[in-house]
């Protein structure tokens, strides 16, 4: 009797095992999936403010507008309309001292802006760019765009977080992840077609974000675009590739970096 109750106990053990590693591989395959490789052709190069530490890019209405931080040039955060053939800027603010300007968006005559740590956003209006009000929220500013009802957010995680444009209260929170886990260092936002671009701090990837998942679709490698076309930039001090626009007219994407001597009018497909 003992050696059968044995012989049960064995088979009840090998049973529970083979279950636990089956779920495992359901797991494992679930996670696993395949993230789409877009590949870039470069349609023309533009000159860039080398003095401006990109945290904020958009298209609107033939003209770029930039958030910029401020490390290496003390009270140099701004917000800016660039003329994109030139480079120059056609209108501009300067944040005071204490702040460090992000990401920027556009929505509905109004420019929002980030700070860094300073856990304010400014709104300007879109024309005169004179302060309308601020907002205060908790956490980390980084990148920023909207949906055209939403502003959506990130801190530097994982996360991006749905805001209420007139009161900035958050309605929603999506987690990102691509097909390794979570992926965090989300930084400056593109909302194109119902997707997110956004860059990956550190590196020259863009990924595409599925909004209504957090999975990370698709994603670019730009790496050797400074290489190729801009080389004279990786002889001297400059940063992280950070900076996406999008015009929806041309279908054509506007990407620059931290410092970087150029913008360059891209396609992805």
């Amino acid at each position: 009797m003992l050696q059968q109750t044995k012989k049960y106990f064995l088979y009840f053990t090998l049973f529970i095992l083979l279950a636990c590693n089956n779920n495992d591989n359901k797991e494992k395959t679930n996670s696993n999936y395949d993230v789409q490789q877009l590949h870039y052709n470069l349609i023309n190069i533009y000159p860039h403010n080398e003095s401006s530490f990109t945290e904020g890019l958009e298209w609107r209405n033939g003209f770029l507008y930039e958030g910029t931080g401020d490390t290496e040039y003390q009270g140099n955060s701004k917000l800016a309309k660039i003329d994109l053939a030139t480079g120059k800027d056609v209108q501009k603010i300067q944040l005071s001292k204490q702040y460090f300007g992000e990401g920027i968006t556009i929505l509905n005559g109004k420019i929002y802006q980030l700070t860094y740590k300073e856990q304010k956003c400014f709104v300007y209006d879109e024309k005169t760019f004179k302060l309308l009000k601020e907002f205060n929220y908790e956490g980390e500013g980084w990148g920023m765009t909207n949906d055209g009802q939403h502003i959506i957010m990130g801190d530097g995680s994982n996360k991006l977080y749905y805001r209420d444009p007139e009161t900035f209260n958050i309605t929603k929170t999506l987690s990102v992840s691509n097909n390794y886990g979570p992926l965090g260092s989300i930084n400056e936002l593109e909302f194109v077609k119902g997707f997110i671009y956004a860059n990956v701090w550190t590196t020259y990837k863009i990924v595409k974000i599925d909004t209504s998942s957090g999975k990370v679709v698709a994603e670019a490698n730009l790496e050797d675009l400074l290489n190729k076309y801009a080389p004279e930039d990786l002889s001297r001090k400059i940063d992280v590739m950070n900076g996406i626009a999008y015009d929806s007219v041309g279908n054509r994407f506007f990407i620059t970096g931290k410092y970087w001597s150029k913008v360059f009018e891209i396609q992805l497909n």
